[in-house]
């Protein structure tokens, strides 16, 4: 799944990241470098509405690991946004890296942050240590994704969680229907997942979760995301409104999974 080429535009003060095709892989406000300009990566950050900790930087999620590096946007986000997380990215193609670097500011490796050249699937699938994060969102130049939507490598995603530890998954471009992946997901997490309603960009964000059961009321949800924005900057607040239109959250007036 390497990259025929990389390219990269510009366009309003945002510059965008191309595997040599019109998808766009990755975005950056240049003079806001760390927000998520895009709006499916905000949506994979709901996890940090869901457990309980998150306002507390000292606590929830301590490791992360994002499987996709793209333009580097989720990768900048946890390593700034989140001070307690130590943070470990995983990127097939060693040009994405550099790419990321040179264009999209993806900081320098340190104690908080690895950058590791290696297949996804073969790197989940091998003994290694436990995450509470985990963000798949690893696509080629056709917007493939491969066997990172394989019921083999969610249920290594779902081995390599910790007590508690949450899953989000990017499902564009895996098939016009959502149902297959999910189900593959739904399988590998014991039915314990949730989709979010579809973004305006096609994307589609799936959450899945082990450990203590995800219970919140939407007024709750609500009251979180207001405090996620004060701390971190991202608002997800529109998110938290389009889970409440689209009704598809369990009980009427709360999200449980």
């Amino acid at each position: 799944m390497h990259h025929s080429s990389i390219d990269i535009s510009e366009e309003d003060g945002i510059r965008y990241l191309h595997f040599g095709s019109e998808w766009v892989q990755g975005a950056m406000r240049i003079r806001r470098p760390v927000d998520l300009q895009l709006e499916y990566t905000r949506e994979m950050m709901t996890g940090l509405l869901l457990r309980d900790g998150f306002t507390d930087t000292a606590k929830w999620p301590k490791r992360i690991l994002l499987v996709g590096l793209g333009a580097g946007s989720l990768t900048k986000f946890c390593y700034w946004k989140l001070p307690q997380a130590r943070v470990t990215t995983v990127e097939i193609d060693e040009s994405v890296w550099a790419a990321a670097s040179f264009h999209f500011k993806l900081p320098a490796e340190d104690q908080r942050l690895s950058i590791v050249i290696d297949d996804g699937v073969d790197y989940m699938t091998r003994p290694g240590p436990k995450f509470d994060y985990i963000l798949i969102d690893g696509y080629d130049e056709d917007a493939k994704v491969g066997l990172l939507d394989s019921l083999p490598f969610y249920q290594a995603c779902w081995a390599r969680l910790n007590e508690n530890g949450m899953l989000a998954t990017n499902l564009f471009g895996r098939s016009r229907s959502y149902a297959a992946p999910l189900k593959r997901l739904s399988e590998a997490f014991g039915g314990r997942t949730f989709a979010l309603p579809q973004c305006a960009s096609g994307n589609v964000v799936a959450l899945a979760t082990r450990g203590e059961e995800i219970s919140l009321t939407l007024a709750g949800l609500r009251e979180r995301a207001v405090q996620l924005k004060a701390s971190t900057g991202l608002d997800l607040r529109p998110t938290v409104k389009r889970i409440e239109q689209a009704g598809t959250s369990g009980p009427a007036d709360r999200l449980q999974f």
